[in-house]
């Protein structure tokens, strides 16, 4: 444990500390609560805020949704063992696959004159770009990050499922209970802290993302990292203290729906021990 533990405190805890330090240090290094009023006082940087927690809300969600049906098809829907191994190392590989290449991928496949954009145009005469389609916007990021947050849905839920015991099935059946009467008033309420946590799981890794947004639509949408990132590398927005006051912000909203994540997993693997 010794080299997690170096490695949580140089890696997690001294920078977290560092930021809220910093985020209440003025220019000259004295104590000062611009920062935080700013935080909130900014319209730009509250606008960002709200559009970094909608992305993050409804990629969580849709992702949740999709990953879930993935899964259920995979662990209860009877398919081959070929398709349940060669899904799962897709899920493995797609759920950290982000950044630049990813943002490249679907300008290449998706963008004006992507692959698919090229065959429906001259094969089908079909121009989605014309009918208001524009990967580079709000639908268009929040497509992309469906590619990382789906396969990471499947991966957290596909245990949860694994944990439905064969005997609450038949016990359902036995007294005379549907497959409707199993799901709703067993399945479900023992996979709804499973579920509810991982798509907090999903808020807050989409969240936190900054490269796949940066290398996709640049500053077109400012979600919070790339206002984070102008505020501190930036040559034109440049106040240090206002960005380590962001941070902070973003570390607390993680925080948050980290925790929650954490406390319901914890009450979910009651059922399954």
């Amino acid at each position: 444990m010794l080299p997690f533990a170096a490695f949580s405190v140089l890696f997690l805890i001294v920078p977290t500390a560092l930021l809220l330090v910093r985020a209440f240090e003025g220019p000259d290094g004295s104590f000062t609560l611009n920062n935080i009023v700013d935080l909130f006082g900014n319209p730009s940087i509250v606008h960002s805020f709200w559009l970094s927690i909608e992305i993050s809300f409804v990629t969580a969600v849709a992702g949740a949704f999709f990953g879930f049906l993935i899964a259920y098809a995979i662990v209860l829907g009877n398919l081959p063992g070929w398709v349940r191994g060669a899904v799962m190392t897709f899920a493995g590989v797609a759920s950290n696959f982000a950044g630049v290449p990813l943002s490249f991928a679907f300008i290449a496949t998706l963008g004006r004159v992507g692959l698919v954009a090229f065959i429906l145009r001259d094969w089908f005469g079909i121009n989605f770009n014309a009918l208001g389609f524009n990967l580079y916007t709000f639908l268009g990021l929040s497509i992309v990050y469906l590619y990382f947050q789906i396969p990471l849905m499947v991966l957290v839920i596909v245990p949860a499922l694994e944990g439905l015991k064969r005997e609450w099935r038949e016990a359902t059946a036995v007294l005379g209970g549907t497959t409707f009467d199993y799901w709703r008033y067993v399945a479900i309420p023992v996979l709804w802290p499973s579920m509810l946590g991982s798509t907090l799981l999903l808020f807050a890794n989409a969240f936190g993302a900054i490269a796949t947004a940066y290398a996709l639509t640049g500053s077109a949408l400012t979600i919070i990292p790339i206002q984070l990132y102008a505020q501190i590398r930036g040559d034109v927005l440049n106040n240090p203290g206002l960005g380590y006051a962001i941070a902070l912000g973003m570390v607390v909203i993680t925080s948050i729906t980290s925790g929650a994540y954490i406390w319901l997993r914890n009450w979910s693997e009651r059922w399954v021990r």
